[in-house]
């Protein structure tokens, strides 16, 4: 049996490492949580306590539950977004907005490689699989076709897979960062998991448009393509690599789009469910 002076902490379960809080003091019903889903890290710092009502959780004092500080990647890309904001406003046109921004695009999304490395050592409660095609994917289109390719970068598609992986990412850390405070507005929540179905598509489109903008000038280049003969034995043709990576979208981005739709459903019904609860 548990003390009537201790406090109980409820954590009622979210996608995406949310948590939220319920103290148990002066509340008689306490609906039951699970820790499906709680990184490694989480788990350490909570305690079980059966009840006859069903399972609740003491937080220790031990640290918090996510010590990665995410709220500095959330501004890192509010700066690129001031920035295509401002180069639009000197520029007066949407077109070739990706040189205001080239810089700290490169430099925040190779940064995002860490984030695998998060997911596979339990820090956040993410998919390695689904975390590391996606930062790998981004970091493959900026470096290996943007970067290389100098002709695509004035190409209206790169703005559009900008645009939507700025806000998407906006959206994402600052869902954590609010999430870390023990303070998530509905309105956070609902952008992280509604917004996608426009953004998603938009990212995508955004960057299939830009390899098939870059096809022509590999394939009269030959950029990063190996020939025979050679010493090696060995032939790579780069364009049509890009093609296969193309080709690829089609099995993966259902999954992860309708992934998202699962998740979506399974966020936003827990937090009906808690609403109907209170």
């Amino acid at each position: 049996m548990r003390r009537e002076n201790e406090n109980i902490i409820l954590l009622i379960p979210h996608r995406g490492g949310n948590y939220r809080r319920e103290n148990n003091q002066g509340r008689r019903s306490i609906q039951t949580a699970e820790t499906t889903g709680l990184s490694n890290k989480a788990k350490y710092n909570i305690d079980l306590i059966q009840d006859g009502a069903g399972g609740y959780y003491r937080e220790r004092k031990s640290g918090g539950d996510y010590p990665v500080p995410r709220w500095r990647w959330r501004l890192r890309w509010l700066v690129i977004a001031v920035g295509l904001v401002r180069a639009y406003l000197a520029k007066g046109s949407y077109h070739s907005l990706y040189y205001s921004i080239e810089k700290p695009l490169k430099f925040f999304q190779t940064g995002a490689l860490l984030e695998i490395l998060h997911c596979a050592i339990g820090i956040v409660p993410s998919s390695v699989v689904l975390t590391s095609f996606q930062v790998m994917s981004r970091v493959f289109l900026i470096w290996a076709v943007t970067h290389s390719v100098k002709e695509v970068q004035s190409e209206d598609s790169v703005l559009l897979f900008v645009i939507a992986w700025t806000i998407t990412e906006i959206i994402r850390y600052s869902f954590y960062t609010f999430s870390l405070l023990n303070h998530l507005p509905y309105l956070i929540k609902w952008a992280r998991y509604t917004l996608f179905i426009v953004l998603y598509p938009m990212g995508v489109s955004g960057e299939l448009l830009t390899i098939y903008a870059a096809l022509p000038f590999v394939r009269q280049s030959g950029l990063y393509s190996i020939s025979l003969p050679n010493k090696y034995n060995f032939s790579f043709d780069y364009y049509a690599f890009l093609i296969l990576i193309m080709i690829s979208y089609i099995p993966i981005f259902p999954q992860l789009y309708f992934h998202m739709i699962h998740q979506r459903r399974k966020v936003l019904s827990h937090t009906e469910e808690h609403k109907k609860f209170e």
